[in-house]
C-alpha cells in the first residue's frame, strides 16, 4: 500500500499547545483530586430551566432561529441591561445572541480589528484573547496588572496606547484574581479613551457575581463607554450550564452590524430551544440577582477553611475564583507546585502564570469554589494539612 502524505501546514498558532486547564484536569482525574482547576460548577442547573428546553422542543421549536436571536431572548437581554444598568439597548439592532461568550470575543476581534492593527490586553488575563488577536493578524500589547492587587495601571495602559492601537480588552470581575473594577475605574477609562478611536470589548461574564454587595460596573452604566464598546457576556455562567454554550454581545447598532457580518458566517445562529427556554426563564429576575448571595456563601466557606492553612488569601471581590500565595507552603515554581499539589495533596488548582503572556511566577495558585458545598468540604480536609 502506497504511504500518501498530507501537505505541509504552516501554523497559525504556532505558539499554541494543549491548554493548562486540559492538563490539570486530566491530572486530578488520573490522581483522583477535587478539580477546583478548571472553572465550571459541579451542581446542576435549576430543573425548571432544563425543564423549559424540553418544553420548548416539544412545542417544535427545533429549526433554525433568526441569526441574530430570537426576538423574545433579546427583548429579555435588551429589558435586563435597562434594569440593571440604566442603558436601554435596542433589541434588534444592537443584541446578538451568541454561542457562549469564547465565540462572541473571538466574532468581536474578526469583525472590528485589522492586520497591523494592536489590541491591549491586561494581564493576568483569559487564555483565549491572545490567540484571537493573532487570527486577526494584529498584535496583542499585553499591560500588566498591578502585583497582587490586579487593580487597572492606568499609566501602564496610556503609555501603551499608540496610533495604531484599534481596542482593549478589559474584564470584570476579573478572571482569574477575582478583582472588580470601580466607578473611578470606568471613569479613568473613559477619560483616557475620549481622545481616541478606540474600540473597549468588554468581558463581563461573571456580571452578576459580584460580593459585599458591590454593584457591577458594566461599561453600560456609562454613557461615553457604551458607545464604543462590546459587552459579551454568558448565560452559561448566570445559569450553572456552562456547557450550554450561549451568550449575548450589547453593542451600538454600527458595532453590532460588523459583529453580525462575521456571526453569521463562524456560526450563524444558536441553539433554538434553549433560547426560547431562557427567554422564557428571565422572566424571574431572582436567579440572577440572587446570585451574589450564593456565590458569596461559597467563597466564605472556602476562605473560612483555609483561613487556618499557610495559604494567603487575596481579595475575592467577584467571579468564582480564588488566588492563594502559596509562598509560606512553598518555593516551587507554580506549574510544579500545581502538579505537587494534585498529586499529592489530592487538590487540583490552576497556576496563575498560565494567564499570563511571560509566564512570570509569583507563587500564586487560583482555585474554583464554583463547587457543592460538600465538595468545598471534602477540598478543605485535603488542604487543611497546609
Amino acid at each position: 500500500m502506497t504511504d500518501f502524505q498530507s501537505p505541509a501546514v504552516t501554523s497559525r498558532l504556532p505558539s499554541v499547545g494543549t491548554t493548562i486547564f486540559t492538563v490539570m484536569s486530566a491530572l486530578a482525574q488520573q490522581h483522583g483530586a477535587v478539580n477546583l482547576g478548571q472553572g465550571f460548577p459541579d451542581f446542576a442547573g435549576d430543573p425548571a430551566l432544563l425543564d423549559a428546553v424540553t418544553e420548548a422542543m416539544r412545542q417544535g421549536h427545533n429549526q433554525y432561529p433568526p441569526m441574530t436571536g430570537i426576538a423574545p431572548l433579546r427583548d429579555a437581554v435588551a429589558a435586563k441591561i435597562a434594569t440593571l444598568y440604566g442603558h436601554r439597548y435596542d433589541a434588534g439592532t444592537e443584541i446578538t445572541i451568541t454561542a457562549g461568550a469564547t465565540q462572541a470575543i473571538l466574532t468581536a476581534i474578526l469583525a472590528l480589528v485589522h492586520p497591523g492593527d494592536e489590541v491591549i490586553v491586561l494581564d493576568p488575563c483569559y487564555d483565549s484573547y491572545e490567540p484571537n488577536i493573532v487570527l486577526a493578524g494584529a498584535r496583542p500589547v499585553h499591560v500588566a496588572l498591578t502585583p497582587q492587587t490586579f487593580r487597572p495601571d492606568f499609566d501602564r495602559i496610556a503609555a501603551a496606547l499608540r496610533p495604531n492601537t484599534r481596542a482593549i480588552i478589559i474584564n470584570s470581575p476579573h478572571n482569574p484574581s477575582g478583582t472588580v473594577w470601580r466607578a473611578e475605574d470606568m471613569q479613568q477609562l473613559a477619560e483616557l479613551l475620549r481622545p481616541t478611536g478606540v474600540i473597549v470589548i468588554s468581558d463581563e461574564v461573571y456580571e452578576h457575581m459580584v460580593f459585599d454587595g458591590a454593584p457591577h460596573q458594566s461599561v453600560a452604566r456609562w454613557p461615553e463607554l457604551a458607545a464604543r464598546s462590546v459587552i459579551v457576556s454568558s448565560f452559561g455562567k448566570t445559569y450553572h450550564v456552562t456547557g450550554w454554550k450561549i451568550g449575548y454581545v450589547a453593542a451600538p447598532a454600527p458595532l453590532t452590524a460588523e459583529f453580525r457580518k462575521v456571526h453569521q458566517f463562524n456560526v450563524f445562529t444558536v441553539n433554538t430551544p434553549m433560547q426560547h427556554a431562557l427567554a422564557s426563564y428571565m422572566a424571574d429576575a431572582r436567579p440572577y440577582l440572587d446570585l451574589p448571595a450564593f456565590y458569596q456563601h461559597k467563597r466564605d466557606l472556602f476562605r473560612a477553611g483555609l483561613g487556618n492553612s499557610r495559604l494567603r488569601l487575596l481579595p475575592s471581590e467577584g467571579s468564582y475564583f480564588q488566588v492563594v500565595d502559596y509562598s509560606e507552603v512553598s518555593q516551587l515554581p507554580e506549574a510544579e507546585f500545581c502538579s505537587w499539589l494534585t498529586r499529592e495533596v489530592g487538590v487540583a488548582a490552576i497556576p496563575l502564570s498560565a494567564f499570563y503572556s511571560d509566564g512570570r511566577d509569583q507563587h500564586l495558585a487560583r482555585f474554583c469554589f464554583a463547587k457543592k458545598d460538600e465538595t468545598l468540604q471534602h477540598a478543605l480536609g485535603r488542604l487543611s494539612g497546609l
